[in-house]
């Protein structure tokens, strides 16, 4: 049974993006496995999670403060990568990728942010 969230086209990139984070995460130094790596995980987790939660919520009011804890999870992750990018954890080309990913995640909750409050 597919729930409403999952129809979401921000949950499902957001859900990709998890995937694909956890395919970077692979790349990282072992002594990262715990440190940033697992921030990162968190983060990244936390977006699709936030987005389902926001479906379940009984007031407009609680399902915006949902998608802005999703967002603010998003701009957490561009953050983190950006760190891992320039330790050089993962390539330029890869963290292109997933910032793109985030971008469009970042612009897709803005929207609904926008929407929901003007039809509140």
């Amino acid at each position: 049974m597919i729930t409403r969230y999952q129809e979401l086209k921000v949950w499902q990139k957001a859900i990709d993006m998890v995937e694909q984070t956890y395919i970077l995460i692979n790349k990282f130094p072992k002594n990262e496995v715990f440190a940033l790596a697992d921030q990162i995980k968190r983060a990244a987790v936390s977006i699709p999670s936030n987005i389902a939660e926001w479906s379940q919520r009984g007031t407009k009011k609680e399902n915006i403060y949902f998608l802005h804890i999703a967002k603010w999870s998003a701009a957490e992750l561009e953050t983190q990568y950006i760190i891992a990018e320039r330790l050089h954890f993962i390539t330029k080309a890869d963290f292109d990728k997933i910032h793109d990913s985030i971008l469009e995640i970042l612009k897709m909750l803005s929207s609904y942010i926008s929407y929901h409050k003007t039809n509140l």
